[in-house]
């Protein structure tokens, strides 16, 4: 095979090249514009829903000093013991390398693979072993601005075993299900807006098969122009992919408001910046999907939030994330086949930013 057509690995540091595609979740293409950016999203909830975990490890492009080609990376992990509240390192969390992704190719369905995150003060931390159950679903993109866009995919159903660290407590063989995502583009928060995500897996399957029903939804909500807005819902049955309503199919709708006494701010460092107030934070979501004969509903009431303040690299307001622990209600109909599940979720409320 000539070199210039050999399939390269998507890792920062040199890998082996090898015969049937990237080793890695994305193309191995240097980064390069200052806005530019890709991560890997993690989050899990423990079967006893007693220990909840979303991680995320984020490139962000070169600077606009000449010759500067190395991506920006920060890492960040958040666990949340019910009860107790979350716990959350700073932006430099230690991962392994390299990082465990469903979208590696190739990749064997329920082969086990290493994810360990470990804050730098030892807490938190995990160390799991990943395996996917389900099939991800199609990549979708969502543009606004002149020349920003949004690009992620979801996968549902990720067994998690291993080792969970919550502030001095360590709890071994946790067995989680639970999401992840990759997300890439181009993009500056101001002109981001804001998005609502969450997922539910229902959790009464057999421990090593997909979940027998499986819930996303995504919504997008930039500045502008008006007829950019974009979001879906997308029904997982048994590990497949059954149905995916598109935005004009999609109700959502909020109520009340979470009390501010149940909403942490993360990480630590960001309380020594001149924060503005957050955003309220809804007491209870409400979704409704409808196309055809196919419906689905999601009600999810929020319980325990933990607010991550991000730096804006284009404007003074930092850009602020809502992870969100909550119990939630699934129902639906698809293809005549009715379901309804009852569990815990977790939902990201994501906004703040403007031009400073």
């Amino acid at each position: 095979m000539p070199a210039n057509l050999r399939p390269r690995s998507a890792s920062c540091t040199e890998q082996p090249v090898i015969a049937l595609g990237p080793e890695g979740p994305f193309p191995r293409v240097r980064l390069r514009r200052v806005l530019e950016r890709r991560w890997l999203h993690y989050a899990f909830l423990s079967r006893d829903h007693e220990l909840g975990m979303v991680a995320n490890v984020a490139w962000l492009g070169p600077g606009l000093e000449a010759g500067d080609a190395a991506p920006r990376c920060t890492s960040i992990l958040l666990v949340h013991k019910r009860g107790e509240g979350w716990c959350a390192s700073q932006f430099n969390t230690i991962t392994s390398t390299p990082l465990w992704s469903a979208f590696q190719q190739p990749h064997a369905p329920r082969m086990p693979g290493p994810l360990a995150l470990t804050s730098t003060s030892a807490s938190p931390a995990v160390d799991l072993q990943l395996a996917r159950s389900s099939r991800p679903c199609t990549s979708q993109c969502a543009w606004f601005a002149p020349d920003q866009h949004l690009r992620w995919q979801s996968e549902t159903g990720v067994i998690a075993r291993g080792r969970w660290t919550f502030k001095d407590q360590t709890f071994a063989d946790v067995e989680a299900i639970g999401y992840h995502e990759r997300v890439r583009g181009y993009w500056g928060w101001p002109e981001l807006g804001g998005w609502v995500f969450g997922f539910a897996n229902d959790p009464s399957g057999a421990r090593d098969q997909p979940p027998p029903a499986a819930f996303v939804f995504t919504l997008i909500q930039p500045r502008g122009p008006g007829d950019t807005a974009a979001g879906s819902v997308m029904v997982w049955r048994n590990g497949r992919l059954r149905r995916h309503f598109p935005r004009r199919c999609v109700t959502f709708a909020v109520r009340g408001q979470l009390q501010r006494d149940k909403v942490q701010q993360v990480p630590a460092l960001s309380k020594l910046f001149g924060v503005p107030p957050m955003e309220p934070i809804p007491q209870q979501l409400m979704i409704s999907a409808r196309m055809g004969d196919d419906w689905v509903t999601y009600d999810y009431h929020c319980d325990a939030a933990a607010r991550v303040v991000i730096p804006s690299e284009t404007s003074l307001r930092p850009f602020s994330v809502h992870e969100v622990i909550g119990p939630v209600h699934v129902e639906g109909c698809i293809s005549g086949e009715h379901f309804a599940f009852d569990t815990y979720g977790i939902v990201e409320f994501a906004g703040g930013a403007d031009d400073g």
